[in-house]
């Protein structure tokens, strides 16, 4: 009403009212307004002395998914209990037609009876005195989104329109700043890769998705959900053309972006008798719970012979042009003017030298590349890249991004017998000389142009290979039949994303790789930095002029048995100690925790990767983990990025 205002730069920071703005900008932030049921009784006896609004402790009933909250003479009972309940911000009232503000709906008493019955049992002298009242009970109105995150960050399609949504009051402060720092520094000091607004796919914005997930994950905010579990809305959206063969060997699907991947195949049940006593069962069901020991049996399998992965849930984007070259150079930490034919694993880092991303780029032309990288953070590091190309008439000329995941399945073949079943239904060189590590080149397979990709996250001899969707059903059953004579079996990403990488001592974006660390604490400096800038070049180059303030390390698992006498296995994010108990803090104020935990089926070991203070960075330094209130001994096997298994590296190379 008071005229237009230009600006390059806007926040959206409307709460529930957030998609609405952003959909007038051509954006998409994908949250949906719920209901969050909440009561005040009082006044409460107990509380007739205090003079603060909170003086006594917050309870947090994770049986019944309830708080309660003393607010000065009264008692706040909220609950994340009842049946979800959810609006379109357009259902919102205005501040004039909401009898008391747009956020605050009627009270639905039906819902709420069920927990008033768990707050009396909780407690009775205050909720059971008659003399206690209900003062105040809403339907107040919270922002919810399709993975719980927050959604912050420059939206993908606007320049300069940020999210800054779907933000708890009590991380608001902190959210606040570290999106300043984004907005004037590219990047804050706390990594939010996992609130990032880039990191959603399309299908992610959509009504239909956003209220299933929503609906989904209401009732979990306060429950106690397990880091592996998986959601059961909307599956079997994005489907490799191998999935038909998968479901036919009894796989157990776990979701990436919408694509269903192998997590393990039933079909390989015999293999726990094969490899018997190798193949470490759990009894706790928490850390058996969506796990299986057939993984472990599929990685000893790939070791002594080959398995077949599906790694369709890539993100591929092909970058061409005049200024394509420049344009990998800019964002890519590793040198990418190299021959046609070859594959450059890289960190993508941010300003500060922490890492945006990890990925591998293969040349195919002078002027043609192919990114591929994990499509769970596709979207961002496609943000990313399209931030960074030249633009037209540039002094490099232009460069072009285009999305192909969609055109492209990707099969993984590794293992020592993986040469010998390429080698049957092709008759291309795929010896070491004729078709060395880290090279790509077209093949034949049976009738099929196979790119081939001479790569391995696994730690084995092999290839992804590449076709066009529609063929995809085809080179599985090809490779299948030949992989047959060779004792091959299908794998899934519990080998490929855990066990196998794990032994490996690789690193994964997202665990380990974090804007929080840089290149030199992780261990994967080079030899020497390229001459061509690149982001994060001159942060880089301090850093190797420096101490490191923690070590990458890999640690094992040296007593399994607690308290009870059962063998628990940590998951993750635990905390490393010292043997009696001190918290590891290194000198930027940096607690030691578990990033990535698994077996190592080959070594006999329960491997565990965290970030250590340089004096506990020692090899054969004695350590512990916590897990679940109780300490396991540890001690660190590597600091650094040498592997635990094969650390020569002669099977990749073979």
């Amino acid at each position: 009403s008071e005229g237009d205002i230009e600006t390059g730069v806007v926040a959206i920071a409307c709460g529930v009212w957030s998609p609405k703005l952003a959909r007038m900008a051509g954006a998409c932030i994908p949250l949906t307004p719920a209901v969050h049921q909440m009561i005040d009784i009082g006044p409460v006896p107990r509380f007739e002395r205090a003079t603060r609004s909170i003086e006594f402790p917050i309870v947090r009933d994770m049986d019944t998914n309830m708080y309660e909250r003393q607010d000065g003479t009264s008692l706040e009972i909220g609950s994340y209990a009842h049946r979800p309940i959810l609006y379109e911000p357009e259902d919102l009232p205005s501040v004039e037609e909401a009898p008391l503000s747009p956020t605050e709906f009627p009270f639905t008493q039906e819902d709420f009876a069920p927990q008033l019955e768990h707050a009396l049992e909780l407690m009775p002298e205050i909720v059971g005195d008659e003399s206690v009242g209900i003062k105040y009970a809403i339907n107040g109105i919270l922002s919810l989104t399709p993975d719980g995150m927050p959604i912050v960050g420059e939206t993908p399609e606007v320049e300069g329109l940020w999210s800054a949504a779907a933000i708890w009051v009590k991380e608001g402060p902190g959210f606040g700043k570290a999106i300043a720092e984004w907005m004037v520094y590219g990047e804050s000091e706390i990594d939010l890769h996992s609130s990032d607004v880039a990191r959603f796919h399309e299908h992610h914005g959509t009504s239909v998705h956003i209220k299933a997930r929503t609906a989904e994950g209401f009732n979990k905010m306060y429950g106690i959900v397990h880091p592996a579990e998986q959601w059961a809305s909307n599956r079997d959206l994005r489907l490799s053309p191998f999935h038909a063969r998968e479901r036919e060997l009894g796989a157990v699907f776990f979701e990436a972006a919408g694509w269903e991947r192998p997590q393990w195949y039933e079909s390989n049940a015999p293999l726990l008798d094969e490899f018997a006593d190798r193949v470490v069962r759990r009894e706790a069901e928490w850390d058996a719970r969506w796990w299986s020991p057939i993984i472990n049996a599929e990685h000893l399998a790939m070791r002594e012979r080959a398995a077949i992965f599906d790694l369709t849930a890539f993100s591929i984007f092909d970058v061409t042009g005049p200024g394509a070259l420049d344009a990998l150079q800019h964002v890519s930490q590793r040198q990418v003017d190299v021959p046609v034919g070859r594959v450059v694993y890289t960190p993508w880092l941010s300003p500060g030298g922490g890492f945006k991303s990890d990925l591998t780029i293969m040349r195919l032309a002078d002027d043609e590349f192919r990114v591929v990288t994990g499509g769970a953070h596709g979207m961002a590091d496609r943000k990313w890249l399209r931030d960074h190309l030249p633009q037209d008439g540039s002094a490099h000329g232009s460069a072009h991004l285009v999305d192909v995941t969609s055109e492209w399945c990707t099969l993984g073949l590794w293992g020592p017998r993986a040469r010998d079943i390429l080698a049957t239904v092709s008759r291309d060189d795929l010896s070491g000389e004729g078709f060395p590590f880290a090279t790509c080149r077209t093949i034949d397979v049976e009738l099929l142009q196979v790119l081939a990709s001479r790569i391995s996250y696994v730690g084995d001899l092999g290839w992804e290979l590449y076709v066009p969707m529609e063929q995809g059903a085809r080179l599985w059953d090809v490779v299948w039949e030949a992989g047959r004579a060779h004792g091959a079996v299908p794998a899934g990403i519990g080998v490929y994303g855990t066990t196998g990488r794990l032994e490996k001592c690789y690193r994964a974006y997202g665990t380990e790789l974090e804007s929080e660390y840089t290149v030199v604490e992780a261990g994967m400096a080079p030899p020497r930095v390229k001459d061509a800038d690149f982001v994060g070049k001159a942060a880089h180059l301090r850093h190797r002029d420096e101490e490191p303030a923690a070590i990458l390390s890999t640690l094992t698992v040296d007593d399994h048995t607690s308290s009870t006498g059962v063998a628990r296995y940590p998951l993750g994010r635990e905390p490393i100690l010292t043997r009696t108990g001190e918290p590891l803090t290194d000198s930027k104020g940096r607690r030691s925790y578990v990033t990535s935990a698994g077996a190592g089926p080959s070594l006999g070991k329960h491997l565990l990767m965290a970030y250590l203070p340089p004096e506990h960075a020692v090899a054969g330094a004695e350590l512990a983990v916590e897990y679940l209130g109780e300490r396991y001994p540890v001690t660190v096997a590597v600091a650094g990025a040498t592997p635990v298994f094969d650390p020569e590296n002669a099977r990749i190379r073979a």
